[in-house]
């Protein structure tokens, strides 16, 4: 019977470590797996080399015994089943059983034959893969993530409803698990990882967690002061005391006016108004007279 070449199989090299070996086993069977490629007979073949392949190359002891004897492995075949009925005399022996649920047509004659059918009818567990991540993208306006709301994505054709927290910042990029490729009973769901597109729909600039804004000032209120009322950005009014003699661009801070910090509940960033003092135009006589008479005063 013809020699298998498991590491070709893999694509890897006879150097490979084992975290080469596990990630390239993964990506080759969530490609082939039989859920993804329902009644192709061609991916199911695929996928039992790959499971055979993982099988021999995935542990030291079977890698160890492929890499020794390799094309050369009929004439150990005595040693070996020897070695074998020795080794499973021992009570509570450490074998691993991680592969399960394969019966004998599930590997090649290679593989039996060479390994001795010592892995049949042990109790092993289906090779565990962990399905594809899934992307998506959801666009917000900033005054959505005032507060924390629920938001329904859909990815592919189906719908999920999720709690998003508020506060949460453009381009941030959340996890949420098991959302991802369903694989499957014997594997692991892929996750959803959500990427935030915010969309600023205010007059508010937005600086991490605070807020700025430029606030128009008339000439007298920046000469005599006075009070001032401004909406922040979740629409609430605010009385500002302006002080007598505020000069352009004055910069006040609101403490916790800001906005919402993510996933602190309670905790808002400031809110920074900046004057931006009005000069009148289009006088009347009368006030021009008056600013003429402001001017001669020393």
């Amino acid at each position: 019977m013809e020699y298998i070449d498991y590491y070709k199989i893999l694509g890897v090299n006879k150097n490979a470590t084992e975290d080469d070996i596990k990630k390239a086993y993964r990506k080759l069977a969530r490609k082939y797996h039989p859920d993804v490629n329902p009644s192709n007979k061609e991916a199911e073949k695929k996928f039992k080399e790959i499971n055979e392949a993982n099988e021999v190359l995935g542990h030291p002891e079977n890698r160890k015994k492929y890499d020794q004897y390799g094309k050369d492995w009929q004439h150990a075949e005595a040693f070996e089943r020897a070695k074998e009925q020795q080794y499973y005399q021992k009570p509570n022996n450490n074998r691993d059983h991680a592969y399960a649920h394969f019966n004998e047509d599930d590997f090649s004659d290679f593989f039996n034959a060479m390994f001795g059918g010592a892995f049949q009818g042990q109790g092993r567990k289906s090779p565990q893969f962990k399905g594809r991540d899934y992307h998506a993208e959801l666009q917000l306006n900033l005054t959505d993530i005032l507060t924390s709301k629920k938001h329904t994505l859909t990815v592919n054709n189906k719908n999920i409803r999720l709690s998003i927290p508020a506060g949460v910042k453009n381009g941030q990029v959340i996890k949420i698990k098991n959302h991802g490729e369903k694989v499957g009973k014997e594997a692991i769901n892929g996750d959803l990882y959500i990427k935030f597109n915010i969309i600023n729909n205010t007059a508010f600039k937005r600086d991490g967690n605070d807020l700025y804004i430029t606030q128009d000032l008339d000439l007298y209120h920046a000469v005599l002061g006075g009070d001032l009322i401004i909406d922040t950005i979740d629409r609430k009014k605010v009385k500002l005391k302006v002080k007598p003699g505020t000069q352009n661009e004055t910069k006040i801070k609101l403490k916790g006016k800001g906005m919402p910090i993510y996933k602190k509940v309670g905790y808002y960033g400031d809110l920074y108004v900046t004057y931006k003092i009005k000069i009148p135009t289009n006088l009347n006589a009368k006030e021009i007279a008056l600013f003429k008479e402001l001017s001669k005063i020393k």
